[in-house]
């Protein structure tokens, strides 16, 4: 079956679930930390950027993640591919690393990444896959893991992009988003180095930016190298749907500030994020988030890096318009969700805060039933 999805809530019939195997290691160079710049200074943070981590003296730039914390994750993947199989979803999977790889551009250097959250770098629009240009350099090479996977879909049909891949120079980032504002973050920042590769600002943009409702996007833009890739995306696909721009909604993502559930319903963080939305969606009935409680996360050690903020459990998955797969570990937001009359299938996912997804980054939406770009916010 060729793809076919545009948007968050029809019926599922087949999707792409990440891979955790052999995520071994972030590297915290530049990207990285502009990237997790708003999380970092999440109420709930733990470390500095600057802790100092003996295992990773081999590379020197590399924060070694603990082998439970993989495992325990790739256990926890394992149970939610079971949850959507049971629901009869197909499940498809990357392929998976075999050990640490540390790579080398003309440009820089970085340490290969698994494909974990695969909504960050891909977005089915319709009847086509679009790979977006990574932001985070460790990043560059992930989607290569969903090769396969794409060739079968092209073959079955499918058109198949790819956005301009960047050269990620230093100066090839807009950090405007975070100056003057004293976080771990901008411990290496403040200085980019020049090199005779730069080309100024360059496209760099993740597709979990994005929300899609038919024939129109929600598009979250906080950088100038996000500007650039969405005058790509409204050029590419002139006609076919439409991009409602929220300037710096976030600093990136924004599906753990705002997720449609079904047509006319929407699940927000708070009443603030929906004064925000375009005029159509404030119409939209809405769900807001019960507010995390420290007691529900793991406690860590000192050199643990937590990079997602303590909303990350509203990213559930819409399996269809009246069922949605959430967090055990968040039983408030069950809840509220099943008073609201929606099925929730829970399963547990124990350590997002350390692995930057929860079930909607974790998944690649390729096939939803009976899916067409209608106009929902006439």
């Amino acid at each position: 079956m060729s793809v076919n999805s545009f948007d968050e809530w029809s019926p599922l019939r087949e999707a792409v679930v990440g891979s955790a195997i052999h995520y071994t290691a972030n590297d915290l160079d530049l990207s990285f930390k502009l990237f997790f710049h708003d999380e970092a200074c999440s109420s709930f943070y733990y470390p500095s950027y600057s802790v100092s981590n003996r295992a990773a003296a081999a590379t020197p730039t590399a924060r070694i993640l603990k082998q439970r914390y993989v495992e325990e994750l790739a256990e926890d993947i394992e149970e939610f591919v079971v949850a959507l199989e049971g629901l009869s979803v197909k499940v498809l999977r990357p392929l998976q690393l075999t050990r640490m790889i540390r790579f080398h551009t003309p440009y820089w250097s970085g340490v290969c990444l698994p494909a974990l959250n695969i909504r960050d770098q891909v977005i089915v629009l319709g009847d086509e896959i679009i790979e977006t240009p990574p932001q985070v350099r460790a990043r560059y090479f992930e989607n290569d893991l969903l090769k396969p996977i794409f060739y079968a879909y092209f073959n079955a049909g499918a058109k198949w992009t790819t956005m301009p891949r960047p050269m990620m120079t230093d100066r090839s980032f807009d950090t405007s988003y975070v100056s003057g504002q004293r976080t771990p973050a901008l411990q290496e920042i403040a200085n980019p180095r020049e090199s005779e590769f730069d080309v100024g600002f360059e496209m760099m943009f993740d597709a979990a930016q994005c929300i899609r409702f038919g024939r129109d996007v929600l598009v979250n833009v906080a950088t100038e190298n996000h500007a650039l890739a969405v005058r790509w995306l409204r050029r590419h696909l002139e006609g076919q749907f439409r991009f409602h721009v929220l300037k710096r909604f976030a600093d990136n993502h924004i599906d753990s500030l705002v997720l449609p559930l079904r047509p006319g319903v929407l699940l927000l963080r708070n009443p603030g994020i929906g004064d925000k939305l375009p005029e159509p969606l404030r119409k939209w009935d809405k769900i807001y988030s019960p507010e995390p409680t420290e007691n529900i996360f793991p406690t860590y050690e000192e050199d643990d890096i937590v990079i997602t903020s303590k909303y990350i459990d509203m990213n559930v998955l819409s399996v269809d318009e009246n069922t949605v797969i959430a967090n055990t570990l968040f039983p408030e937001l069950i809840k509220e969700l099943e008073r609201h009359g929606f099925t929730v299938v829970p399963v547990r996912h124990r350590h997002r805060r350390l692995f930057g997804g929860g079930f909607h980054c974790f998944t690649l939406d390729t096939v939803r039933a009976g899916s067409t770009a209608e106009d929902y916010l006439c």
